[in-house]
């Protein structure tokens, strides 16, 4: 486990769950899912957190998969978890997480409670304290906190990072401006590749990166492009891979996580078009406009042609 008090940074891997037919945890694909994103170089693993149905697995599932993934990663890559929710869960977790020697933790929302910033400040120093483990607070939902808040956080040594996942721009301009390098700034949007441009020129260089699930070498091209100017290739990358995307993203609720796994399932990787409830599987004809985009973005920027 390191103790280097720094974020990850980089393009972020956020591993799904796959399930098997019987809606069960799939742990040899989990593991396949995990290899792939190390083979392609992503700096971290984020494990149990967004795309990773946090919200609906059991105690055994999240140490399950907190196992698979420390020890794919080998200490090769800094492994971190998600925990939030109900406040005792959360302290559970993070418990947890220190046990089976991850090295971090993401911390999302509060379960369903919209807290005063002095609430959701508790909340999130309470966790913070509760290991030695490096923390990134989450800004998404119904816990997003000030500039004052974030201050006071600061005073933990723990604390190493801001994800952004609300897009409020003059927020995270006055937070990466006035506390500078203390923390580490990642873009946490859904498919953080159609914000990138603007945020990485206020700080937010890391991000995580759905489809870095099924074609990380086209998000490495796209970020190397973005970081070294190169707008004219960030440019097509975003025509034709990133905004199409993003358009079968938003048509339904629940999209940003189920279409991880339909991209995956069309690459041939091992994952099935499945998610638990309340999230929805990809409709088959999202599914086909999918597979056509994959198609064409793999004649167009096939992977020989990456920057790795």
């Amino acid at each position: 486990m390191s103790q280097i008090r720094k974020a990850p940074e980089g393009i972020l891997g956020f591993p799904v769950a796959p399930f098997n037919g019987q809606g069960k945890l799939d742990e040899e694909a989990l593991y396949q899912n995990i290899q792939f994103l190390l083979d392609e170089g992503l700096e971290a693993i984020f494990i149990a957190c967004g795309s990773g149905e946090f919200h609906s697995l059991s105690g055994k599932e999240y140490e399950q998969m907190l196992e698979i993934a420390v020890s794919a990663a080998g200490g090769k890559v800094p492994v971190y978890t998600g925990v939030g929710g109900n406040l005792s869960t959360a302290l559970e977790w993070t418990q947890i997480s220190e046990d089976k020697g991850a090295d971090g933790y993401l911390i999302l929302p509060p379960y369903l409670i919209h807290g005063e910033q002095e609430g959701l400040y508790q909340y999130t120093k309470t966790i913070i304290e509760s290991t030695d483990l490096n923390a990134i607070i989450y800004q998404r939902d119904n816990a997003v906190l000030t500039l004052e808040q974030i201050q006071r956080l600061t005073e933990l040594e723990q604390l190493v990072g801001l994800k952004d996942g609300i897009g409020d721009m003059a927020l995270n301009i006055s937070l990466s401006y006035t506390l500078g390098n203390r923390l580490g700034w990642l873009n946490g949007m859904p498919m953080a590749e159609v914000t990138m441009p603007a945020y990485a020129p206020i700080g937010f260089t890391s991000y995580s990166s759905a489809i870095s699930n099924y074609i990380p070498h086209i998000s490495r091209m796209f970020y190397e492009a973005l970081l070294n100017g190169n707008v004219q290739l960030v440019r097509e990358i975003y025509q034709h891979v990133i905004m199409p995307i993003n358009e079968i993203r938003k048509q339904r609720k629940g999209y940003a996580v189920s279409l991880i796994k339909a991209g995956m399932e069309i690459m041939g990787l091992h994952a099935k078009n499945t998610a638990r409830p309340p999230i929805v599987p990809v409709e088959k004809e999202h599914c086909r406009q999918l597979e056509n985009i994959l198609e064409s973005a793999m004649e167009r920027f096939p992977k020989k042609t990456a920057a790795i």
